[in-house]
């Protein structure tokens, strides 16, 4: 079944229960953080003298989290306090823990909680096609694969280990029957049983690792608070459009479509302005109902169900004209798309963002907004180069969570003083991400 998430700001935690010999804390969700280990009853720090990514992948290996993206140095996670119970540590990167590393003696250093070590790694859970980050779809990653969980079994204590892990708060509703949508590739998990005290769910009772038979028209997940999404594009922005109706998922037929019926679409799910109205299933062809067709709309509906359109269901389309829009928010300048200076678009114009303020938590609502995986660093000072035009956004605070950047509290749309040699940028890891613009 899927869940739903309240965003509330409650202290869960972000690593594995106190009988754990180590935890990341001060991250953004379970698997990244600042590195903390438990000796004589009393958690501490590890010291980043020669942390490497050969430390990192033994701790993202013992913390149950995907590859390691990044080993972090210089209490990039913030400084702990406390006990510093690990210096000079020394992995092989074979190692079933970090205990089993050699170190100095317990509480023998000589550091300070500035150096404290962190790691990045992969996150190993997520939500797909949800409203925003903490509804969707549940998906889990393992062999470097994304796969979805079976709904046999799946209630609300299930549920609340996902929201939990997350971050996202108290559990709203567990759902079922593919409620946002079949997934693809294999479903690695099934017959959850979570008691609920558990840190996250890959340690839930359950059949792992696609030991199941099941069918992909009933994956969990949590349910969106709207009618709408848009499916398989680049971020939460874009893509095809889905609408529900009678507790079923189905498509929006191209005919008449254009930038007006666009736009209402784009203010219904709380993104920007449109740039383009497509048609002919550009982002795929959809499955099941054509649930509309000939929408027609004024531009002023706060809702796609407001606009007229034939009656549900009644159509002349086959999904070979499902519609679709382009996004607001691009990367330039990087390594690759997932990677750069931040730009948004606004009154048809491509402006920067703003460094004063921005953060890792900041950075990651970016990253997970463009389907580009975990944040690996937050850049600032025009990294990747000064951009040219409006410096559209400043003083950018996200409570991490958010399915855009718009969403978050910020001075926008040129109210702000600032240069460009102070834009703003980020670097992700990339597992699918963008591939143009």
């Amino acid at each position: 079944m899927p869940i739903t998430c309240f965003i509330i700001h409650t202290d869960f935690g972000n690593g594995p229960p106190v009988e754990s010999f180590l935890r990341l804390t001060n991250g953004i969700g379970f698997c990244s953080g600042r590195v903390e280990v438990l000796h004589d009853g009393q958690w501490g720090t590890v010291c980043d003298d020669y942390w490497n990514q050969t430390h990192a992948t033994v701790v993202c290996r013992e913390i149950g989290c995907g590859n390691a993206i990044e080993a972090m140095t210089e209490a990039y996670f913030g400084e702990g306090s406390g006990e510093i119970w690990m210096d000079d540590v020394n992995c092989t990167g074979t190692e079933s823990s970090l205990m089993d590393c050699e170190t100095l003696d317990w509480g023998l250093h000589n550091c300070e909680h500035s150096e404290d070590a962190g790691v990045i790694c992969e996150d190993y859970i997520r939500l797909i096609n949800g409203a925003d980050s903490c509804s969707g779809r549940v998906e889990v990653l393992h062999d470097g694969q994304w796969g979805t969980v079976c709904d046999d079994g799946w209630d609300q204590t299930d549920a609340a280990v996902v929201c939990r892990e997350l971050n996202c708060g108290n559990v709203i509703e567990a759902k079922s029957a593919a409620y946002f949508g079949p997934g693809v590739g294999p479903v690695w998990m099934g017959d959850v049983q979570c008691t609920g005290t558990e840190a996250s769910l890959v340690n839930c009772t359950s059949t792992k690792w696609g030991i199941q038979s099941y069918f992909q028209d009933s994956p969990a997940g949590p349910p969106p608070g709207k009618g709408e999404v848009l499916t398989n594009g680049i971020g939460f922005c874009s893509g095809r459009v889905e609408v529900l109706h009678d507790g079923q998922w189905g498509t929006v037929c191209d005919d008449y479509w254009d930038q007006t019926d666009a736009t209402v679409v784009c203010r219904e799910i709380g993104c920007g302005n449109v740039i383009e109205a497509k048609s002919v299933a550009y982002f795929g062809e959809g499955s099941g109902e054509i649930w509309m067709d000939n929408v027609n709309c004024n531009g002023t509906e706060s809702s796609l169900m407001d606009c007229k359109t034939l009656g549900w269901g009644i159509h002349n389309c086959v999904h070979s004209e499902d519609l679709c829009k382009y996004y607001y928010i691009r990367l330039i300048n990087g390594a690759d798309s997932c990677s750069g200076r931040v730009e948004g678009l606004h009154d048809g114009q491509w402006g920067t963002v703003c460094d004063d303020g921005r953060d890792q938590t900041d950075a990651a609502v970016v990253c997970r907004e463009l389907n580009c995986g975990n944040v690996i660093e937050a850049k600032r000072a025009a990294y990747f180069g000064p951009g040219v035009g409006p410096v559209w956004m400043g003083d950018v605070q996200c409570a991490g969570l958010g399915a855009s950047l718009v969403n978050c509290t910020s001075t926008k749309w040129g109210i702000q003083s600032c240069e460009h040699l102070k834009d703003a940028g980020v670097t992700c890891k990339s597992e699918e991400g963008p591939d143009i613009w």
